[in-house]
């Protein structure tokens, strides 16, 4: 049978986010709007005529509103097929009419147990029975009945409504799809904080993961392969790379995104005007400093050559000192990440430089608040799930082990050569002097190439600094191989059956070594 033409809307909703445009327009076309007590008084109040759901039934809404709808009066008139005479003389036989729209979004669940100071009385009360009913009795007979479950839904809606008096199944089907989504995502929520309010375990037996499409990439990591972003629900992230607003620049790619969300990761770990390059997922560049602008200059400087079509982060606002270094000629940049932009900034970046119609500029906010406390990594046929590794290690648990103690600004160097390499593809090296990155050897299968190509990427300058490692050295072969080249001091997390001796070993050299007691691997 043909659309039935929608002949009454059931509105229920407590985000009333473009409620009364929608309302309007159901209006102009003819349909009647029945509500329940918050929305209706909403709607009246922007001038709407509403039938009130409980004068409908005969009956009041009780126990403080958690019955209101749940009556066969309304669903019978949801649930009636209309290409069933059995059905519809069974609703004229008890005073039933048809909803043909029914509008519903949730109680905000979600958005009240995130709040700190919510009590389990309060979480348990926000739990909708009512709009779930409806959404899913409406869902089940989408071949008669439009279910509306977002405000985003209702221009598509409304424009059916307006030119045809009734919506298409097609339209229909793809609404009661998103619908049961959008209920099955609503009881995952409440199950999962009843899990964290009963189940002690730092790991529960389920852990679901809600993801929402955010945008359709151009690509994935090479051209043949088609690829998606999409942004995980209640991540517990703070500033993050996928909320994250482009204030110029064409679309990012996926490797773009590794890269912005690497390069974030690097400069929320320093306290400092920081600036980070990142190339191939990798730091090749970073330094911290006074200001921002010459942060960004000694960061650059640390490898020119792989700085070219590299990937920036900054953990301040990018004002027109920095955009002018970044502007300078013989530069490419593919993208920007920052808290922010100076509105002279932008202009720079934006009109000055050769790439200035490419380039991607990411303004990710403060970031005050810390990233995600987990980290979900696929593997085929599942997923590996750990804590995120962002807690500060605390120099407390550090220990000189050499007789040698690091001069001043030798704990300087040390202490930011140590923030970068956990950031550093294992096995990491990096090579550090005045707190900006000379070198770095990442991803190595040995410990000692991996030396070596950070102090071959340092060259001359590697004279004075100092050397960091994600973990313990293994022999004492690479700690020679640094003094040799000129390297001065040597952090690492120790714990090796052969410390003692890299510990004489650098004795010898009158090279200072600090234990951190933690290891970075980063796989």
């Amino acid at each position: 049978m043909p659309s039935p033409p929608i002949k009454r809307a059931l509105i229920s909703v407590s985000d009333k986010l473009a409620l009364p445009d929608f309302a309007r327009g159901l209006a102009a076309a003819g349909v009647e709007l029945y509500s329940t007590g918050g929305t209706r008084r909403f709607l009246e109040a922007e001038g709407l005529k509403v039938i009130d759901v409980a004068q409908y039934t005969g009956f009041p809404e009780m126990l403080d509103g958690r019955v209101k709808t749940l009556h066969p009066k309304i669903h019978g008139g949801i649930l009636a097929r209309h290409d069933r005479g059995d059905d519809l003389a069974a609703l004229a036989a008890h005073g039933i009419v048809t909803f043909e729209l029914v509008v519903v979004n949730l109680y905000p669940f979600e958005a009240t147990i995130a709040r700190k100071d919510v009590s389990f009385e309060q979480a348990i009360e926000q739990i909708d029975i009512g709009g779930p009913s409806l959404i899913r009795a409406a869902s089940k007979n989408h071949a008669f009945i439009t279910v509306a479950t977002d405000p985003e839904q209702y221009p598509d809606i409304l424009e059916e409504v307006t030119a045809h008096g009734a919506t298409s199944l097609e339209l229909r089907r793809r609404l009661a799809r998103s619908a049961f989504a959008r209920t099955a995502r609503y009881d995952q929520a409440i199950a999962d904080y009843l899990a964290s309010q009963v189940e002690p375990e730092l790991f529960p037996r389920c852990w679901h993961v809600d993801l929402r499409r955010k945008e359709i990439l151009r690509y994935g990591e090479n051209p043949h392969q088609e690829a998606a972003l999409y942004a995980q629900l209640n991540s517990g992230a703070g500033a993050s790379l996928v909320e994250s607003m482009q204030l110029a620049g064409k679309e990012l790619s996926y490797n773009n995104l590794l890269d912005l969300d690497s390069a974030l990761a690097i400069v929320r770990s320093l306290a400092e005007p920081g600036a980070v390059v990142i190339k191939h997922n990798n730091p090749c560049g970073a330094a911290t400093a006074a200001d921002l602008a010459a942060a960004t200059r000694r960061a650059l400087d640390g490898d020119p050559l792989s700085a070219f079509g590299s990937v920036l982060g900054f953990n301040r606002v990018v004002d027109a000192d920095t955009a002018e270094v970044l502007a300078e000629p013989d530069r490419f940049v593919e993208a920007i990440i920052a808290t922010d932009f100076q509105p002279s900034a932008l202009k720079i970046l934006t009109t000055k430089p050769k790439w200035k119609a490419n380039v991607r500029l990411m303004k990710v906010g403060p970031l005050d608040q810390p990233p995600a406390r987990w980290q979900l990594r696929h593997i085929e046929g599942g997923m590996l799930v750990q804590k995120a590794d962002v807690d500060a290690d605390l120099e407390s648990h550090w220990k000189v082990v050499t007789q040698p103690q690091p001069k001043p600004e030798q704990w300087n160097d040390l202490r930011f050569a140590w923030a970068i390499v956990r950031h550093v593809k294992s096995n990491a090296i990096v090579v550090a002097q005045d707190r900006a990155l000379l070198g770095v050897g990442a991803g190595q299968m040995s410990r000692v190439d991996s030396v070596e190509i950070a102090i071959k990427k340092a060259g001359k300058r590697v004279h004075g600094s100092v050397l960091a490692s994600d973990a313990f050295f293994p022999f004492a072969d690479s700690i020679h191989q640094a003094a040799a080249a000129g390297v001065s001091a040597i952090i690492q997390p120790g714990g090796s059956r052969r410390d003692d001796e890299v510990i004489a070993a650098c004795n010898v050299h009158g090279m200072p070594m600090i234990f951190t007691g933690r290891r970075h691997f980063k796989h």
